[in-house]
């Protein structure tokens, strides 16, 4: 047995195996806060927090300079004493409700929440609507004898009944 074939599983789950090990390099050691609890509240702040520069990464997981600017910002504003919620307000007021992977729900992103199932819900429609319509169209179909006159059934027949005297 080939080597590849015996060892190739390994080679799909070592992407899997080295993804935490590449987030988990974004956050840099001075950054870290010797209070365990902060720190942890620090942790899951950035990981609800857009970076702006990579846009669809949290700034937990993103290496970009301005990440790291807002990993230090959120550890400053906890150490400070602000609460979780204080510290989100306070990016959201300097960035935009775009700093937030996770939009508030609002009657100004009513759409974003909206969009999502109304498409489904469309979607679904539509596919039974086109299967009813189908369902119809064959039934119809059946129900008229397939559209052919006596005359064109009897030469059918014929040739039907030829074909199989032939064989």
């Amino acid at each position: 047995m080939p080597l590849l074939a015996r060892f190739g599983f390994l080679l799909l789950l070592l992407p899997a195996l080295l993804m935490p090990v590449a987030s988990a390099q974004a956050l840099a050691p001075d950054e870290v806060l010797q209070d365990a609890a902060l720190e942890k509240r620090a942790r899951a702040l950035s990981t609800e927090l857009r970076c702006m520069v990579c846009q669809n990464q949290s700034i937990d997981d993103s290496d970009a300079p301005l990440a790291k600017d807002l990993r230090v910002l959120v550890r400053e504003r906890l150490v400070a004493g602000d609460t979780d919620a204080q510290v989100v307000d306070y990016l959201v007021s300097r960035y935009g409700e775009f700093v937030l992977l996770k939009p508030r729900m609002a009657w100004h992103t009513l759409a974003l929440w909206i969009a999502g199932p109304l498409a489904l819900v469309a979607g679904l429609a539509t596919v039974i609507v086109a299967l009813r319509r189908r369902r119809e169209g064959a039934a119809a179909l059946a129900s008229s004898g397939a559209g052919l006159t006596a005359a064109e059934k009897a030469e059918l027949d014929r040739i039907l009944n030829a074909d199989g005297a032939k064989d």
